[in-house]
């Protein structure tokens, strides 16, 4: 049993149902592109009474440093575990502790549910989340699939990270099961570090309390600061699965399929923030609906 202060999600209960679109890079040339993509989602709302709370702040820019851990062949992305560092940046400068997240994601409920993603070691504060998160279909727009993910998001300092697998599966013991060398040291995957420019831009309401957390971003290589991807995303949280009304998660569900075609000129199909850092797979650009 960890012995952190362990804050929101029982382990095999989801709260979170997250709806995720990622976007293709090239609209993201300057800060207007969140004003262009918000406008869209503001249209396609209104056809689906869903209703909108914006931010006072929402264009306000918040920068992340977003650096993703593996070994040399990627054993802990080939087994669905997934760990990255994000440092969040103000006026220039690193803005606080980086936050460390540990995740196991899985396309069947039962694998991710029986996953413990507990830090092993003690101190701090570790906040569990258990998500049902949505994607587009791979080929066509207008539907969903959804992933599984068990997240574990605590503060570590970034010198903490010079690791080997058996160091990871110390601070977390759900990789002592891997199949793997652990004595393979974990390095900066693909040697490429992102940087993350965020506008939280307000809420999505559903009715019946389901409302959505919303933001819009855009993923670039620090190298060349070139961007790669961009991201709308929505998230809703609840109690219990049972509490939430059948009326207001299709609402959602059809506000989101619906936005994809709206936005169809933007939309990237088929791959996910991470795969493009893995460089696995290539995201395909489509105009059908299913």
């Amino acid at each position: 049993m960890s012995k952190h202060d362990i804050q929101n999600t029982p382990q095999d209960r989801i709260q979170y149902h997250e709806y995720k679109i990622i976007l293709q890079p090239q609209h993201f040339t300057s800060p207007q592109a969140f004003k262009d993509f918000w406008q869209i989602v503001k249209t396609t709302a209104k056809k689906y009474d869903v209703k909108v709370k914006e931010a006072e702040a929402a264009f306000e820019s918040h920068v992340r440093e977003v650096l993703f851990f593996d070994t040399e062949d990627f054993a802990l992305y080939r087994n669905h575990f997934i760990f990255r560092l994000r440092t969040r940046y103000k006026g220039g400068w690193p803005d606080g502790i980086p936050e460390v997240t540990f995740k196991f994601r899985h396309p069947e409920f039962e694998k991710a549910a029986a996953v413990d993603v507990r830090p092993g070691a003690s101190g701090g504060i570790a906040r569990i989340k258990f998500k049902e998160e949505f994607l587009p279909m791979r080929e066509t727009l207008g539907g969903k699939r959804s992933i599984f993910s068990h997240n574990c998001v605590l503060a570590k300092p970034r010198e903490d990270l010079d690791m080997a697998v058996k160091d990871l599966a110390a601070a977390f013991p759900a990789v002592g099961t891997l199949e793997a060398n652990h004595e393979s040291p974990l390095r900066l995957v693909n040697d490429m570090a992102v940087e993350e420019v965020q506008v939280d831009v307000g809420e999505l309401h559903f009715g019946n309390g389901f409302n959505g957390k919303t933001s819009i971003a855009v993923w670039r290589t620090r190298k060349y600061e070139k961007a790669f991807c961009g991201e709308f995303a929505f998230q809703c949280k609840f109690d219990s699965a049972d509490d939430l009304h059948k009326s207001s998660v299709r609402r959602a569900e059809d506000f989101y399929k619906a936005l994809q075609l709206d936005a169809h000129d933007w939309v990237s199909l088929g791959t996910t923030k991470t795969a493009l850092v893995y460089q696995i797979g290539q995201p395909a650009h489509a105009a059908q609906s299913e």
